[in-house]
């Protein structure tokens, strides 16, 4: 069985040394590989996969202006084992958090789902929602 997954999100970034600080330092993420000639890394925690790209260096896909933040619209969700603390390591690293830690429920079917989640942006303001579950109850 293959346990790659099947979506595996590339982020343009202005500074992959910058980016890779935030991503492995505060956030926990390691290298699994990189082509640092390109300026390009590929992230792990868990069974969470990212890549790294720095704008300019290398193909990059642009479909419009970069202009910050990037990666308006949208949120990476990346479920953890705890959040808490992530988000204390963000604190220690002076990163300031789009949302404080909360705990909320969201309905799934015919069940609720409890998670501990918050937000931060990266150094290029793409939306990160770190969650971890803590309990799942009837609707």
């Amino acid at each position: 069985m293959n346990d790659e997954p099947a979506l595996v999100p590339e982020l343009l970034v202005t500074d992959l040394d910058v980016s890779l600080r935030f991503w492995i330092d505060a956030c926990g993420f390691t290298i699994r590989y990189d082509r640092p000639e390109e300026r390009f890394a590929y992230l792990q925690l868990g069974s969470a996969h990212l890549m790294l790209e720095q704008a300019g260096v290398g193909r990059n896909w642009v479909t419009g202006p970069l202009e910050r933040p990037l990666g308006r619209g949208m949120n990476l969700q990346v479920t953890v084992p705890d959040s808490d603390t992530i988000a204390a390591a963000l604190d220690r690293s002076g990163t300031a958090l789009f949302m404080t830690p909360e705990t909320t429920w969201y309905r799934t079917g015919d069940s609720e789902v409890g998670v501990r989640q918050f937000l931060v942006t990266d150094p290029d303001g793409y939306l990160i929602r770190f969650q971890s579950r803590v309990a799942r109850r009837p609707v």
